[in-house]
């Protein structure tokens, strides 16, 4: 065989073998299960018709859809976050409708973007969860947000007879969010610091109120007021393509700060404590009183199958986990005694699950966790 014969060979060998690595990767990469994204649904408050407040002559709407788009820009950059907008222009949708795209979503987080108004020069931001307003002023802010659903058809059908303008309708609001308060008050908080501390805002707090569109998702989810439009400054400020950028790298931080917090990746392999041992005894005397109904704790949720050893959970003991729609869900303890499982919540948090919350179970089905007391209270 000659010089240039066996070239040929050598290059047609290595193109062969090259096209194979690509094949097997190829077929490799179809094999591996596509890992489950975080899903963020924005919401830009307000839109079309629906102007919002238009203190010193700003538009809510547009401020509100410009920080939504800034802190959607940021967060797609992120690979395993997806991104899903209620709106990305000048459209009026209704308060069902913007929950519904939420839902359909099955979406990690909900995060509403408003701006707040007031006769004064009030100032300040504050993140709203969804709950039974606390006095006067968030029983207002509520009612403000709320009372667009005016502009909707059949909006007594819609939202079964709700009168924004009604204290009374508040007083019937349940709280259909009751499992995802702890995380929503985990996101609220971090939002509410960053606001304070990085941008120096002045802090009104993390409020309950009863929003609509909070109400009607089904996810940890917020609703920020960034700031007063009426507050000669504070208006400026959000009106301006710099306070924008602000205030949405402020909420961007709060949703990665979140997001690390209860992703449970990061558990993986760090666990080197001894188990905690649970009680099981009187669990089992518990269950014998009321056997349909168990109470454990939550600790977290992700789209990725972990095995529920002590090991991978801070040491520890009794861990389980369920499949519900696209998530793992892990629980710890398991009792039908409510005072057991509060103990059981504080040994989680001292282990570092600041923001394990407790569920409630009904023959494998779950309830809240007020159904549940209801229950073993008749």
């Amino acid at each position: 065989m000659n010089r240039y014969s066996h070239m040929r060979t050598n290059l047609l060998t290595f193109f062969v073998f090259l096209l194979s690595a690509v094949f097997f990767n190829a077929v490799a990469s179809d094999c591996e299960p596509p890992r489950e994204k975080f899903v963020v649904v924005l919401d830009a408050g307000h839109g079309g018709q629906d102007p919002g407040n238009r203190g010193n002559g700003f538009f809510e709407k547009d401020i509100a859809l410009n920080i939504v788009l800034s802190i959607g820009a940021e967060l797609e950059k992120l690979p395993d976050v997806k991104v899903i907008y209620t709106r990305k222009t000048d459209v009026f949708v209704t308060l069902a409708g913007r929950a519904e795209i939420a839902n359909d979503a099955g979406a990690d987080l909900f995060i509403s973007v408003h701006c707040n108004a007031h006769r004064s020069q009030a100032a300040g931001t504050e993140t709203f969860v969804l709950g039974l307003h606390r006095n006067e002023d968030n029983l207002k802010v509520a009612m403000n947000e709320n009372s667009v659903i005016f502009l909707e058809e059949d909006y007594e059908v819609t939202y079964d007879g709700f009168n924004p303008n009604s204290p009374e309708s508040y007083i019937g609001l349940t709280l259909m969010q009751e499992e995802y308060l702890d995380q929503s008050i985990l996101l609220a908080d971090l939002i509410q610091k960053n606001f304070t501390h990085k941008l120096n805002r002045v802090d009104r707090g993390v409020k309950q109120a009863g929003f609509l569109v909070l109400r009607q998702t089904y996810m940890p989810s917020v609703l920020i007021e960034t700031g007063f439009l009426t507050n000669n400054s504070e208006g400026s400020f959000l009106n301006s393509r710099n306070g924008q950028g602000k205030m949405s790298e402020a909420i961007v931080d709060a949703v990665k700060d979140y997001k690390n917090r209860i992703n449970l990746e990061i558990l993986e392999g760090l666990a080197e404590d001894p188990p905690v041992q649970v009680n099981t005894k009187s669990a089992e005397v518990a269950s014998d009183e009321y056997r349909d109904v168990t109470f454990p704790v939550q600790l977290a949720a992700t789209g990725k199958k972990i095995d529920p050893s002590p090991r991978n959970f801070k040491g520890l003991d009794g861990i389980f986990r369920n499949k519900e729609g696209k998530l793992y869900k892990y629980y710890y303890g398991a009792t039908s005694s409510y005072v057991q499982i509060k103990e059981l919540q504080e040994i989680a948090r001292k282990k570092g699950y600041n923001s394990c919350f407790i569920v409630a179970f009904r023959n494998n089905d779950k309830i809240s966790v007020n159904d549940a007391l209801k229950t073993k209270m008749n």
